[in-house]
C-alpha cells in the first residue's frame, strides 16, 4: 500500500535484476542535499520478479535521482494523488 493523497504522489523506479540491492537517493529539484533512499528490492508476483525502489509520501513536485553520488535523472516529475513510474536498466 502506498501513502498517496491531496499532496503526496509516489514513484516506482523499475529496474534490472543487475541493480538489486543497489541504493537510489531522491531529493527535490534544486535542494540536492536533502536526500533520502530506498533499496531496490526483488517483488515478485506470481511467477515473475520485479526489481523496483519504491519512494511514496512525495509532496508533488520535481525530484533528482541519485546512485553512487551521481545525478542520473534531474526533473522527474511527482504529481499529487498519483504514481510515477521510471524505467532504469
Amino acid at each position: 500500500m502506498l501513502e498517496i493523497g491531496e499532496d503526496l504522489g509516489a514513484l516506482v523506479v523499475h529496474t534490472n535484476a543487475e541493480m538489486h540491492g543497489l541504493e537510489v537517493e531522491i531529493s527535490p529539484a534544486g535542494n540536492d542535499e536533502r536526500r533520502s533512499h530506498k533499496e531496490v528490492l526483488e517483488r515478485v508476483a506470481g511467477n515473475r520478479a520485479a526489481y523496483t525502489a519504491v519512494f511514496d509520501r512525495l509532496p508533488a513536485g520535481k525530484y533528482t535521482l541519485w546512485t553512487d553520488g551521481i545525478a542520473r535523472a534531474r526533473g522527474v516529475e511527482i504529481a499529487a494523488g498519483q504514481i510515477a513510474e521510471l524505467h532504469w536498466g
